[in-house]
Parts: structure tokens; C-alpha cells; sequence
């Protein structure tokens, strides 16, 4: 198999100089004004000037979500209230791998502005309209139907991680306990309820103003159709369980799916977060690696955020999860 090349800043400008040679974003005498995103992962995607975001894929089956990710982008934009970025030019930057060059969305990220109660309404929009997009077109294409989760798998895998994090001081594993194994499969997801599921809402794909609206959301590439309970637990780690469950309630979902995503974050929460300390410490973990690798840090946000009490919980008994909408 051929060695991908690595992008570098020179590679960036050459390939942007004509891309944006009529804008002026950021130009200088050397070419457009380039920088990492983040510069302690791969150089895949970069600042563009002040204007744009360029995004190299680093194998083919990035590049064929990417490729996917354009037209899915354009399907979901009339559905919901939020911007999605949109492509000034794509391509391949090398042999059979894609760039795409957006539009960069004005905001910050959800680890950097708070969402606010104006906020969890754009939020209920993105889930309404997530539900409205229509199934046939997003699968025509390509994206993926993939089948929920069994929680109670998931429940014990992280009542072994929270022993882990237990003896680093981390977590008390009797957290975990109230989610029985009736609970769980009381929580099941229901057959028939599949909706297109973002799959990624993660704090830095949310794009939120100074005053805490949400502007848009990025990162459409990992996109399925499955679970909505899967993109409620995103929102739980990325802007705390009770905004999560507050968005989800105005967007119509009942009080099943919005507990299913509490503990689908919780169990989450515990395994990576146990993943990390292990892998950091030099062992290994079970829950697989995060698809954006995260610090010990926001990991340790994140599982704060997702055992926020909320309402929901407290005039729920989770026994009688049956009789749940």
C-alpha cells in the first residue's frame, strides 16, 4: 500500500493559492495565511485565511465519507434551523484523496460559549429536522444503517470500567448501580424508530454565538441512520445532561429515548474516560477509541456533564420504564 504523503503547510497554501486566488482571505506574499487547527493531531485540516477550513482526507474511506459528507450536507440544509458549512471548491489533493475547502461558520465551540435556553431551542430544531429528512434519499447516499446499541452490554462493560476509575479516585462505581438489568432492557430501543443521527455532537462541532445560540453544527461525515438516542447522549457530553434532555423534550421525543440517551452518555463517559487513564498509564481499555481522540481533561468535563441530575430522572422510577412514551 502506498505511504499517503503529509500535508504541511506549503502543501496547504499551494493548493489554496488557486482556489482562492480571486477572495483575497488572508493573503500574503507568500500565498494565503495557513495554520493547523489543531496542532497536536494530524495536519488534516487547517485555517484558511479568516475566512475558510480546509479539510484533507488521509485515506480513501475518509475521503469517501467526505465525498458523502458534500452531498449529505445539502440534503439536511433545508431541514433544519441551523447553518451547515458550506463547499467553495473540492477535489483531490493526492491521488484518490479528497479536500474539501468550506465556508467557515461564525461562533466558537460548545467548550468555548455556554449554550443558552435560547440555544437548547435551536437545539430541539436540529433534532425535529433530523427527524424530517428523509430516510430513502440519505441512504441512496450512503449513509449507513446501523443498529442500536444494547445497553445492558454497555451497563456492564462500564460497571467494569468504574472500578477501574474507582481505585484512580475518579468515579463511585454505586453511580452506575441504578441502572439495573431491567432497566436496561427497558430502555431498549424501540423497533420502527430510526431517524438520520448526526452520530458527532461533540462540543467542537457545535458552533455557539457569544450569547449561547446555536449557529450550526459541523462535522457531518460520521452521519447514520439509527438511534435518536445516540445524538442525545452526544448532547449530554457536549453541553450537560439537563440542556440534552431539555432539547430532546421540545423536539417531541418522550421520556424512553431521553433516558436511554442519559445512560447511553453516562456508560460512555465511564468507559472512555477509563480508556484514557489506562492508555495513558501505558495499558489498554475495552471501549474502543473515541473517533476525535480528547484530553484527560475534557474527558473528565465530559463525565460531569453527563451525571448532571435532571428532572426526567427524579419523577421517573426507572422500573417502570415500560409504560414510557
Amino acid at each position: 500500500m502506498t505511504q499517503a504523503p503529509t500535508p504541511t503547510a506549503d502543501t496547504v497554501r499551494r493548493l489554496v493559492r488557486t482556489l482562492l486566488r480571486d477572495e483575497g482571505d488572508g493573503e500574503t506574499a507568500d500565498g494565503p495565511d495557513v495554520l493547523p487547527v489543531d496542532e497536536n493531531a494530524a495536519p488534516a485540516t487547517w485555517w484558511v485565511g479568516t475566512r475558510h477550513v480546509l479539510r484533507l482526507a488521509l485515506d480513501r474511506e475518509t475521503s469517501t465519507r467526505r465525498r458523502r459528507e458534500l452531498r449529505l450536507r445539502e440534503l439536511v440544509r433545508p431541514h433544519i434551523p441551523v447553518a451547515v458549512p458550506s463547499s467553495t471548491a473540492h477535489g483531490e489533493w493526492a491521488p484518490g484523496l479528497a479536500y474539501t475547502l468550506d465556508t467557515r461558520l461564525s461562533g466558537g465551540s460548545a467548550e468555548e460559549h455556554r449554550v443558552s435556553a435560547v440555544g437548547e431551542t435551536d437545539l430541539a430544531g436540529l433534532f425535529t429536522g433530523l427527524r424530517e429528512v428523509p430516510l430513502p434519499q440519505a441512504e441512496t447516499l450512503g449513509v449507513p444503517r446501523v443498529s442500536p446499541r444494547s445497553l445492558e452490554a454497555l451497563r456492564r462493560a462500564a460497571g467494569q470500567a468504574a472500578e477501574r476509575l474507582a481505585a484512580a479516585d475518579e468515579f463511585a462505581p454505586a453511580r452506575l448501580r441504578q441502572l439495573t438489568p431491567s432497566a436496561a432492557d427497558r430502555l431498549a430501543a424501540q423497533a420502527g424508530s430510526p431517524v438520520l443521527v448526526h452520530h458527532g455532537l461533540t462540543g467542537a462541532h457545535l458552533v455557539v454565538s457569544t450569547d449561547g445560540r446555536v449557529r450550526g453544527v459541523l462535522g457531518w461525515a460520521g452521519a447514520v441512520v439509527g438511534d435518536p438516542a445516540e445524538d442525545i447522549a452526544g448532547l449530554a457530553l457536549a453541553v450537560g445532561s439537563p440542556a440534552a434532555v431539555r432539547a430532546a423534550t421540545l423536539a417531541g421525543y418522550g421520556a424512553r429515548p431521553c433516558l436511554r440517551g442519559l445512560w447511553l452518555a453516562r456508560c460512555d463517559a465511564v468507559l472512555h474516560l477509563a480508556d484514557a487513564l489506562a492508555d495513558a498509564l501505558g495499558g489498554g481499555g475495552g471501549a474502543g477509541p473515541l473517533a476525535e481522540p480528547m484530553p484527560l481533561p475534557l474527558l473528565r468535563v465530559r463525565l460531569r456533564r453527563a451525571w448532571e441530575a435532571i428532572l426526567l430522572e427524579r419523577v421517573t422510577d426507572l422500573r417502570s420504564a415500560e409504560d414510557m412514551p
